[in-house]
């Protein structure tokens, strides 16, 4: 799958790159803000975006309201050290990982969200 990733902490996307890259996924890009990963999911219509939940200027279940809004079809994975239950819920987001990432939720989640796009899917949806 193609995956964008959202962080205002370049260490922090670089790190979801290199996981992303360990599970035979390909990054497109990796952004530094809300209003960023809107431009990019725009420019790259990627598979997949893992969003920082809390990012300054705009944060993430905003950003993934708003792409989500633009096309349903978005498979967004919020990624938070905390987050509001029910502004994960609803900014469309189709799962939460929590910080830091875990290689085997990552994989869980990625498994998840090829569910979404009609691969098989080994993880439970957030709920």
């Amino acid at each position: 799958m193609r995956i964008l990733i959202a962080d205002d902490q370049r260490s922090v996307g670089t790190t979801l790159a290199a996981l992303v890259a360990h599970c035979e996924h390909e990054v497109v890009e990796v952004v530094g803000s809300g209003i960023e990963a809107i431009q990019a999911y725009a420019k790259h219509k990627p598979d997949v975006v893992l969003m920082d939940y809390r990012m300054a200027k705009l944060n993430g279940a905003t950003a993934c309201r708003n792409i989500v809004a633009k096309d349903p079809a978005a498979r967004v994975i919020l990624v938070s050290t905390w987050s509001p239950e029910n502004e994960v819920t609803e900014s469309g987001a189709i799962a939460i990982l929590s910080k830091p990432v875990d290689l085997d939720h990552l994989a869980a989640a990625l498994d998840l969200a090829a569910g979404h796009l009609g691969f098989h899917a080994s993880a439970a949806p957030l709920t």
